[in-house]
């Protein structure tokens, strides 16, 4: 059966089905098809399922014209009716892997996904998941699931495997197709599938001995990220306090050629991974009876940050003889990166949260988003638009902090009409501006 299927990927006569047409799921169903798979897009959102049928974008750095001419492919087809797998060879699964309020993994999305596939599952199919998760998802959740439901057994009648998503929204150089891809397969049978389907769009695989390893690159991957930015923020903090610029000093230790790799501080993790993805460890850890320290600890210095700077903007605005109740303040962003419209876990929340709690009257600007979206944790702010970028309105605030460094922003038209700015990003450095109107947090 192996062979035969691998055959039909290079024949292209094949079909993808991908679950989730988010910012992981819509990528990689635009890489399969540009290759000449069939494809399929299945998602339980409506409303994302109209715009791909109509060709609208949803997801600011997706082009256009490439939606539109996905919309107009007779090789693609997008629904919310899951009876379509029955139709597909290999079933990707792209859907959110949360945390819960106690920072343990919400698994409902993937659980909710594998019960809905099940029922459809045929013989000789590939089910990947690429949804960042704790290691041994694929083999104690999925493949149970699966298998229970469809009665086809793992290695003899379906494939199991795990492919961690690597994207990076809005990378002028890397996307879905230029990004190496690591695969783990239940079975050398299921990896050599798994690696002949995405070799077929990617340009390199990289295999690993099964599923669960797989599962734990992607982690490795996060928590490197998460710890060393969590060593430079708690730096930001101590060079602080001695009147010494953290930038500066990073600018200059870069300079090595070798043993060190510059990360930059900020007023908190943003996105879907760094904040989320290693407390999926930290909770499978605790069935060995092992405590994740490292994790634990990058998690406090990093969640810590937005009240540094609630701090520093509360110095501001007493520098001015102000205080924080009733003042207006504008935070200049609300995407967690810059130049996207990605806002998931963004430190902006957390900052707009604490201003509020100080009785100040809070608004944002984001270039990327016009109007808050509903979301999961910050109903409160559903609905509430961007204000606009006019001298008038921008200059009536008591202060702006600066929480997104979008490239699109005019920073000396923000320094000309705001006295007091709170630049936690660095991005006014070597800007011309008046004693004491800058503030660094």
């Amino acid at each position: 059966m192996k062979d035969a299927l691998i055959k039909r990927i290079s024949e292209r006569d094949y079909t993808v089905g991908i679950v989730g047409l988010g910012y992981v799921g819509l990528p990689l169903l635009a890489a399969f098809h540009k290759q000449g798979f069939r494809v399929v897009g299945i998602d339980i959102d409506t409303a994302k399922v109209e715009a791909f049928r109509t060709g609208t974008s949803y997801i600011k750095h997706f082009p256009a014209a490439e939606m539109q001419e996905l919309s107009a492919s007779e090789r693609v087809r997008a629904t919310n009716d899951f009876a379509i797998v029955r139709d597909v060879d290999a079933v990707i699964l792209c859907v959110p892997t949360p945390l819960t309020k106690h920072r343990e993994p919400d698994m409902s999305y993937i659980i909710s996904t594998s019960n809905a596939i099940a029922a459809h599952l045929k013989a000789g199919q590939i089910i990947i998941l690429e949804s960042t998760t704790y290691p041994g998802t694929t083999d104690e959740l999925i493949r149970p699931i699966c298998e229970k439901a469809s009665g086809l057994a793992s290695g003899k009648d379906i494939f199991f495997a795990f492919s961690p998503e690597r994207e990076d929204p809005g990378n002028p150089n890397y996307g879905t197709a230029t990004i190496p891809k690591v695969i783990g397969g239940d079975g050398e049978d299921a990896l050599d599938i798994a690696e002949a389907l995405y070799s077929a769009a990617i340009v390199k695989t990289v295999r690993v001995s099964n599923p669960k390893t797989a599962e734990a690159v992607k982690l490795l991957e996060n928590i490197f990220r998460s710890v060393n930015i969590a060593l430079v923020n708690e730096l930001k903090l101590v060079f602080h306090a001695m009147g010494i610029d953290v930038h500066e000093v990073i600018e200059a230790a870069k300079t090595k050629p070798f043993g060190f790799m510059p990360f930059y501080p900020g007023p908190g993790l943003g996105g879907h991974c760094i904040p989320i993805d290693p407390f999926y460890l930290t909770w499978k850890a605790r069935e060995f009876g092992l405590h994740t320290r490292f994790i634990e600890l990058a998690g406090e210095v990093n969640t810590a940050m937005p009240q540094f700077v609630l701090r520093r903007t509360i110095e501001a605005l007493n520098h001015k003889k102000k205080c924080m109740n009733g003042s207006r303040i504008l935070c200049v962003g609300l995407a967690y990166k810059p130049n996207v419209d990605d806002m998931r876990e963004s430190p902006t929340f957390a900052i707009m949260d604490l201003l509020g709690h100080e009785k100040a009257l809070v608004d944002f600007y984001d270039p990327y988003i016009p109007v808050i979206p509903p979301t999961r944790e910050h109903a409160a702010y559903t609905g509430k638009a961007s204000v606009e970028w006019r001298k008038d309105v921008v200059s009536a605030y008591d202060a702006a902090i600066i929480v997104t460094n979008h490239k699109s922003v005019n920073y000396t038209e923000l320094l000309e009409w705001c006295d007091t700015v709170i630049d936690t990003r660095n991005a006014l450095n070597g800007m011309p501006a008046a004693h004491e109107q800058v503030w660094k947090a």
